[in-house]
């Protein structure tokens, strides 16, 4: 039998503590060092999704820390997905395949079941590395949920994991928090807490020296470190990132703005426009007015209709109009998409009660809702782009597709991409649709942007009409790219953190 895996977990005093990044940094520090390592959420809540090569989805936040661990996505990594459709029920995806809809109250007296769904994913896992890096969810101290948890203690016990448990100084009281988290914890859970680690410092370190000593002495566990606040450009687990409400810097010379839809899904599929230095990257919050941008971006959601009314309610909608007649940029990705068809028909009412609802009207195509979900990787290329866009044609792309329905072009309208594999089959699948300025496109095609020379040349065609010269496209893959931020992020860890005392917590 091949030896099992060490464990080791990363548990935080509330959400968007770091939980996240530092396991990603935990990945690529242990990489680097030469071991075989897997990140592992037994349970993750997030409309961020992406899709592997055999059609599961699972969370991007644990793709992202795959990619760091340098390991393909396996949904393993991330057994249950919940991707919220309203405020009171979510979807339940169980490794990687929607199997049902269920209210908060429904799902967790289900959680004895999937203890075991939960056991075999890490075993498996387990089996194949040396070491896992588990991530929790929202802090162990809900003591509401404590019964039948499967993300934090209760995952830690399957596991058998020793805990470093995270807190957030930038947020303020980080000492109350983790000692008040410990606290909470029953004896034999806070045996399991090996280290304490405060995230997101900014200042001098010897300012917060008597602290450290006090909250060890309080709670008899070791401080491990204290990380700086850093800015790396590595994707963020959920839409409380920050990012969203830092206004873009005003040195860009293409505008590009995302509206930030109420169930907007796939955020970081934008991710790319922020690390081009020529791009000024704004996200649209709720409230906000769209400005001038060369680009308006309408991302993926998951609940399309309420969304689409939310842009009419919202005066949103008027002001793409705007934009149209101003001869400005639109794309609208998966949901995006089909909110810029005619209309929208969900006849089984796979997502809301209403049969019909007439779209942004700027593309020629209708899409119908089925009760079965597309979740596919593909390849294809850029075939019917208009205008000054004609020169991106033939470009080669991959990218995935996650969507509910289908949408049909009307006689005559054309498609902007030529799929030829998906599923891992040759296939040909024209995708998405283009009017007939050339500046109205969708496409079901995620990832499409990580693509970086079609990116750049896109942006290039920008510059043009603006009257800035083209610039080169960088030489590096957006893979390269995120390649080196993993490891900036491991070099930060290991300057900042005690891992030598981690690699003795790891036995």
């Amino acid at each position: 039998m091949a030896p099992k895996a060490k464990p080791i977990m990363i548990q935080g005093t509330g959400s968007s503590v770091g939980k996240s990044i530092l396991t990603t940094g935990l990945c690529r520090v242990f990489r680097n060092d030469g071991h075989n390592v897997a990140p592992f959420k037994s349970q993750n809540m997030a409309l961020n999704s992406y899709i592997t090569e055999d059609g599961g989805e699972m969370g991007r936040a644990q793709v992202v820390q795959a990619e760091a661990a340098g390991k393909k996505p396996d949904v393993r990594m991330n057994p249950i997905l919940l991707k919220p459709s309203t405020d009171q029920e979510a979807q339940v995806i169980l490794l990687g395949e929607a199997v049902d809809s269920l209210g908060a109250v429904d799902y967790h007296s289900k959680k004895p079941e999937l203890v075991s769904l939960v056991r075999s994913a890490y075993e498996g896992l387990a089996a194949e590395n040396d070491i896992i890096v588990i991530e929790g969810a929202g802090s162990p101290a809900e003591i509401n949920l404590r019964d039948n948890d499967l993300v934090n203690m209760g995952m830690a016990e399957i596991a058998d994991a020793p805990v470093l448990l995270v807190g957030d100084i930038d947020k303020g009281g980080v000492f109350a928090s983790l000692y008040g988290t410990i606290m909470l914890l029953s004896e034999e859970e806070r045996k399991r807490v090996k280290g304490m680690i405060i995230n997101k410092f900014r200042g001098d370190v010897k300012l917060l020296e008597p602290g450290l000593r006090q909250i060890e002495e309080l709670t008899g566990i070791p401080v491990l470190g204290v990380v700086p606040y850093t800015e790396l450009k590595i994707e963020d687990e959920d839409s409380l990132s920050e990012r969203f409400r830092v206004k873009a810097e005003s040195h860009g010379k293409v505008n590009v703005e995302v509206l930030y839809l109420p169930h907007v899904s796939n955020f970081t599929d934008f991710d790319v426009f922020g690390m081009q230095e020529d791009v000024n990257l704004r996200y649209v919050m709720r409230g906000e007015r769209i400005g001038d941008p060369d680009i308006l971006i309408i991302p993926g959601t998951k609940t399309t209709m309420s969304d689409l009314q939310f842009l009419r309610d919202s005066g949103l909608a008027d002001q793409i109009y705007e934009l149209h007649r101003k001869g400005r940029m639109i794309i609208g990705l998966c949901g995006g998409f089909q909110i810029l068809g005619k209309t929208i028909q969900d006849p089984h009412h796979a997502e809301s009660t209403i049969d019909e609802m007439p779209g942004l009207g700027l593309l020629d195509v209708d899409t119908v809702f089925e009760t079965i979900k597309t979740t596919t990787q593909v390849f294809g290329r850029i075939s019917g782009m208009r205008g000054a866009f004609e020169e991106l044609n033939g470009m080669e792309l991959k990218g995935y597709e996650i969507h509910m329905g289908h949408s049909y072009r009307r006689m005559g309208a054309p498609h902007i991409i030529d799929i030829y594999n998906r599923f891992g089959l040759d296939t040909e699948v024209a995708d998405g649709s283009v009017d007939e300025t050339g500046k109205i496109i969708g496409t079901y095609v995620h990832g499409i942007f990580d693509n970086l020379l079609f990116t750049r040349n896109l942006v290039n065609i920008i510059r043009k009409e603006k009257g800035l010269d083209k610039l080169q496209a960088p030489l590096e893959t957006y893979e390269d790219f995120k390649d080196k931020e993993y490891n900036k992020l491991a070099e930060l860890l290991k300057s900042c953190l005690n891992m030598d005392k981690i690699y003795e917590i790891l036995g």
